[in-house]
C-alpha cells in the first residue's frame, strides 16, 4: 500500500470499496422497494398503471439481468478494462440509469432498467474480488475479516435507502424516489475516485496474454463485440419505444425459466461427460448441481420481499403510525436490519455447537434455510386470514415473516456460497460459481413472476387466493426442506471430504 492510513486495522483501500458497495446498494435497494409499487400503481397517482402479472414479469426479468450480466461483467474486467476501470464505469451507467429514471416518461423509464442492469453487471461482481485483491497470500484471516466489514456496507446501503427513497417516491413523487437513488450512485462513484489512491495497484490492469499481437488482436475482438451488442440494444429498444414490435414480459419471463434451468442442466451434463475429472470430482459436481437446486427453490421464496410481500404491505397492510401513514417500501429495511443484528448469534451458535461437535452438516444447515423461508410464509398464511375478514393485518406479520426469512438466508447463502468454493474443481471454480449465481437469478425471476398471482381485482373478487399463493410456497420450501433433509447423508457422500 502506498498510505500507512488503515480503516478498522485494514487496509485504507477497504474503506474506498466499502463506501462505494454501500452507495452502489442503497442506489439499488431504494430503486427496487420502489420499482414494482410504481409500475402497477394508477397513472392517476403518478405510476405507469400495468397490471400485476405484467408488472412482476418485468420487475422478475430485471433482477435476473441483474445476476446474469454478472458474468460477462467479470470476463470483461478480466480481459478488457481491468476490475478498477469496470467499478467505476458501472457506477457511471449505474447513476445514469437511475437519473433516467427519474425522468417522467416510460420510455426513459425502460431504457433506465437497461442501464443499471449493465452497470451493476460490471461493478457488482468486480468490487469484490477488488476487496480481495488488497490482502496478501499470507493474510487469509484478515482477508475474511475485510470481507466481513465490507459486507456490513452492504447492509448499512440497502437499510436507509428504502427509508430515504421509499419516502420520497412514496409520499411526494416517484420519480424523486428514483433520482434519490442516483444521487446516492454519484456520491459512491465521487468518493471512488476521490480516495482511488488508497487501492495501490490493486485491479490497475486486465490479464495479459504474453504474446502482444494476440493481445491487440483478443482486445479489438473485443471492443467489436462490446460496440455491436450496443448497437443491437439501441436497435431494440428504438424498435419496442416506437411499437413496431411488441414483447410480452410475461411470455418472455417464462422463457428465460425454461431457458436458464435447461442450459444449467446442459452444461452439468457437459462437465460430468466431456471435462477431465476424476470419479470424486464429478461427485462434486453433481452435489454443486443440488445446491444449484436448492439454492434456487429457496430464492423463489426469498426475492418475494421486494414483489409480493411489497405488494402485501403496501394493499393488504395497516401501515399507519398515528397519524402518519408509513411508505410500504420501509419494510424492505427490515432484513439488513436483520442481518446486522442475527450474523453475529449465527455465527456465534456455529462456533459453539462446532467446538461440542454438534455443528450441522452443510445438507443441514440449507435445510434448515428452506425450513426458515417455509415458517414465513406460514405467517404471511395467518396475516392472510385477516385480510380474508376483511380487516388489515399488523405490519408485525411482515416482521416476523423478514425475520424467518433472514433466519434461513443466514443458513444458506454463506453456506451455499462457501459450499461452491470448496466442490469445485479448481480449473472450475469460476464457472461454478457463475452457476451459483445462475441460481439466484432464476429465483428472482420466479419471484417476480409469482407477483402477477395476487392481481388486485383477482383477490378482490376471491380473497382466498393470498392464502392459496402463501401456502403453495410454504409447502414447497417444506417439502424443499424434508427432501433435502432426508438426502443429506447421500449428498454428504458426494461432498466427500466437505462437511
Amino acid at each position: 500500500m502506498n498510505s500507512d492510513k488503515t480503516f478498522f486495522g485494514h487496509p485504507r483501500g477497504l474503506a474506498t470499496l466499502f463506501f462505494t458497495e454501500m452507495w452502489e446498494r442503497f442506489s439499488y435497494y431504494g430503486m427496487r422497494a420502489l420499482l414494482l409499487l410504481f409500475m402497477v400503481t394508477e397513472v392517476e397517482r403518478g405510476g405507469m398503471g400495468l397490471d400485476d402479472r405484467t408488472g412482476g414479469a418485468i420487475y422478475g426479468l430485471y433482477t435476473m439481468f441483474v445476476y446474469l450480466l454478472a458474468l460477462p461483467g467479470g470476463w470483461l474486467a478480466d480481459k478488457f478494462f481491468g476490475l478498477r476501470k469496470s467499478i467505476f464505469y458501472g457506477g457511471c451507467i449505474i447513476a445514469l440509469g437511475h437519473f433516467c429514471l427519474a425522468l417522467p416518461y416510460t420510455e426513459s423509464f425502460f431504457v433506465g432498467l437497461l442501464f443499471i442492469v449493465m452497470g451493476t453487471g460490471l461493478l457488482k461482481p468486480n468490487i469484490s474480488s477488488m476487496v480481495g485483491e488488497l490482502y496478501g497470500p499470507d493474510e487469509q484471516v484478515k482477508r475474511d475479516n475485510g470481507f466481513s466489514i465490507f459486507y456490513m456496507g452492504i447492509n448499512v446501503g440497502a437499510l436507509i435507502s428504502p427509508i430515504i427513497c421509499g419516502y420520497l417516491g412514496e409520499n411526494i413523487n416517484w420519480h424523486y424516489g428514483f433520482a434519490a437513488a442516483g444521487v446516492g450512485m454519484v456520491f459512491g462513484v465521487i468518493q471512488y475516485k476521490m480516495t482511488e489512491r488508497y487501492l495501490g495497484t490493486a485491479g490497475l490492469a486486465p490479464a495479459r496474454v504474453a504474446d502482444a499481437a494476440l493481445q491487440q488482436q483478443r482486445e479489438r475482438n473485443i471492443r467489436m463485440t462490446l460496440w455491436a451488442t450496443g448497437a443491437l440494444l439501441v436497435v431494440l429498444v428504438a424498435l419496442l419505444l416506437t411499437r413496431i414490435i411488441y414483447i410480452d414480459p410475461v411470455m418472455v419471463g417464462n422463457i428465460f425459466k425454461w431457458a436458464i434451468g435447461i442450459s444449467v442442466l446442459a452444461y452439468f451434463i457437459y462437465v460430468l461427460l466431456v471435462e477431465d475429472l476424476d470419479r470424486e470430482e464429478k461427485k462434486k459436481v453433481v452435489a454443486i448441481a443440488l445446491v444449484f437446486v436448492i439454492t434456487a427453490v429457496f430464492y423463489t421464496g426469498y426475492e418475494g420481499q421486494g414483489s409480493t410481500l411489497n405488494l402485501f404491505a403496501d394493499r393488504y397492510t395497516d401501515m399507519k403510525v398515528g397519524t402518519f401513514l408509513m411508505p410500504a417500501s420501509w419494510m424492505q429495511s427490515l432484513p439488513p436490519i436483520y442481518v446486522i443484528l442475527f450474523v453475529p448469534v449465527f455465527t456465534g451458535l456455529w462456533l459453539w455447537l462446532s467446538k461440542r461437535r454438534l455443528n450441522p452438516s452443510t445438507p443441514v444447515k440449507l435445510s434448515l434455510g428452506l425450513f426458515f423461508m417455509g415458517l414465513g410464509y406460514v405467517a404471511m398464511i395467518g396475516a392472510s386470514f385477516i385480510v380474508i375478514r376483511g380487516e388489515q393485518p399488523l405490519p408485525t406479520w411482515l416482521f416476523l415473516t423478514y425475520m424467518l426469512h433472514t433466519f434461513g438466508e443466514i443458513c444458506l447463502y454463506p453456506i451455499g456460497l462457501s459450499g461452491i468454493t470448496k466442490l469445485s474443481p479448481k480449473r472450475l471454480v469460476g464457472r461454478m460459481m457463475g452457476v451459483f449465481f445462475m441460481a439466484l437469478a432464476l429465483g428472482n425471476l420466479i419471484a417476480g413472476l409469482f407477483a402477477g398471482d395476487i392481481d388486485e381485482n383477482a383477490v378482490a373478487a376471491n380473497p382466498y387466493l393470498l392464502v392459496d399463493l402463501f401456502q403453495f410456497i410454504a409447502l414447497l420450501m417444506g417439502g424443499a426442506a424434508i427432501v433435502v433433509l432426508i438426502i443429506s447423508k447421500p449428498l454428504r457422500k458426494l461432498m466427500g471430504d466437505i462437511r
